[in-house]
């Protein structure tokens, strides 16, 4: 083994080249072109996981058909709230995009971003009862402006013919929809990022690098040991400021760093499953994202939906995912991934976890048994009339949902996202799963403000206005503010609006 090489130094240290990574590198770019970034990247090229479009279930989540981001209340109500911040998130992710175009940094929005329309369709009079209830709920507020709600089954039939084609006539159905919806290929995205990226001054990006270890320095700064895959060779990198955004691989990254703010997290994997056609007869008679209804116990990734999306520029369909387990961390991880994360710190939570979450052991157990004919009398719910040598199984990405301690010091299991950070803001690493991508410059914009608060405050923050336009501001507040920035987005977007 080769000796390490004399430390290298550089101001930020972004690990992992998915969309998160980039995201955050192209901002810190935008708002301080002179910064010298270095990002490191286990894996031969960009957004080999999670940001992969077959590997990635979200495709520009903005909580317009996902049913478990409006629960129902005790008393019948719907909460909207976290529909509201959702959808309110990916217009930050509309404007950047916007403003990167418009500057040329991507080139055209079809490389990425596609017109999409996204409903909610539920079966059975209960269902339906609750679908209306919170379509009139999210009607009531601007931010859902044009969503329009039907148990036609002349206007469904329109809208998703191989939905309605071959139902039985006296099933009760309904559906809302939003023309305003997009599929986006964050795979692409991040392609496209991370060219612009290459082409500014003082930024690098190493592949086939692996990240082995992290050290806190006593000026502050963080030394990074790197150890190049093709060669062997080891390096060091000294940095005032490190961000984890390798996926379910950031978790054992935070926990090599030994900041505090880290301790008793854990990280339990979830794997999935689609069904995909490429049949071009099948993919072009259903042009929408069809979300129903996730089954009692299982995670909101696993919620069912019939998916239109256009990946290198052909269209495609899809239907799961299916979840499953896998102690993996990440797609091309190993298997003593999970096991290897196990620390005193995070087995009391883990343990805790565990005894509480019964039905979602039961119901991933079930899952990864469950054969193929059950998955297909999944699909057929949603698509009655399907020919099964049309479609074949597509292995999605990892997800790692976060565990950690509640405030009584036991464990709870979450499915959002969350930054962990360090108390000088010299690290941050992003865990969890959906929305995700769909939210990446909400999340980036959350590090920016933990970890970069003073620059912020000092010469930043009006770039940054410039930019996204509703920074500072609440579109869920603001209704003509909401409207002004979703007509100028979708106009350099090519999407819908209402």
């Amino acid at each position: 083994m080769s000796a390490p090489q004399a430390e290298r130094e550089t101001e930020v240290v972004l690990v992992g080249a998915g969309i998160m990574s980039t995201t955050l590198g192209l901002l810190l770019k935008e708002l301080s072109p002179g910064l010298a970034i270095e990002m490191y990247e286990v894996l031969e090229r960009e957004a080999q996981e999670s940001s992969g479009a077959w590997n990635n279930a979200g495709t520009g989540h903005a909580a317009l058909c996902e049913l478990n981001y409006t629960p129902q209340r005790p008393d019948g109500s719907i909460d909207i709230s976290k529909a509201l911040e959702v959808n309110t998130e990916f217009d930050l992710s509309r404007q950047l995009w916007s403003y990167l175009i418009a500057q040329g940094a991507i080139d055209k929005p079809e490389a990425f971003i596609h017109a999409v329309p996204h409903m909610s369709f539920v079966q059975g009079a209960e269902n339906v009862e609750f679908l209306k209830r919170r379509h009139a709920a999210l009607t009531a507020h601007h931010c859902y402006r044009g969503m329009e709600y039907t148990e036609d089954r002349d206007q469904l039939a329109d809208w998703v013919p191989l939905v309605m084609d071959g139902r039985e006539p006296n099933e009760i159905v309904a559906a809302t929809r939003m023309v305003t919806g997009a599929d986006v290929d964050y795979g692409a995205l991040t392609h496209a990022l991370l060219s612009h990226l290459k082409g500014t001054g003082g930024f690098a990006v190493h592949f086939r690098h692996r990240v082995t270890g992290l050290e806190h320095l006593p000026d502050g700064r963080w030394r990074v040991q790197v150890k190049d895959l093709d060669s062997g060779q080891r390096q060091s990198v000294n940095t005032r400021f490190v961000f984890l955004g390798a996926g379910g691989g950031a978790l054992p990254l935070l926990q090599k760093s030994e900041i505090p703010e880290g301790r008793g997290y854990a990280g339990f994997p979830v794997s999935g499953i689609w069904l995909r056609t490429d049949h071009a007869q099948v993919a072009d008679r259903h042009k929408a994202k069809v979300y129903g209804k996730a089954a009692s116990g299982s995670p909101p990734m696993s919620v069912p939906h019939l998916d239109a999306r256009v990946i290198e520029g052909e269209r495609h369909l899809l239907f799961g995912p299916y979840a499953g387990f896998s102690s993996k961390f990440l797609k091309h991880g190993h298997y003593t991934d999970m096991f290897r994360s196990i620390r005193p710190d995070n087995i009391g939570p883990m343990l805790a976890v565990g005894r509480h979450q019964l039905k979602l052991t039961e119901y991933l157990g079930g899952q990864v048994m469950e054969s193929q004919s059950k998955r297909f009398d999944a699909l057929r719910a949603f698509y009655p009339q399907l020919s099964e040598s049309d479609w074949r199984l597509q292995v999605a990405g990892q997800r790692v949902q976060i565990i950690k301690r509640d405030p009584q010091q036991r464990g709870i299991l979450e499915f959002g996202t969350e930054i962990v950070h360090a108390a000088d803001g010299s690290l941050a690493a992003l865990l969890g799963a959906s929305p995700g991508a769909s939210t990446a410059v909400a999340i980036m914009l959350g590090v920016l403000e933990q970890c970069f608060g003073q620059e912020l405050k000092d010469a930043w923050s009006d770039r940054l206005k410039e930019m996204i336009p509703s920074y500072g501001k609440s579109l869920i507040e603001d209704a003509e503010l909401c409207r002004r920035v979703r007509a100028q987005t979708a106009e350099v977007l090519h999407l819908q609006n209402v």
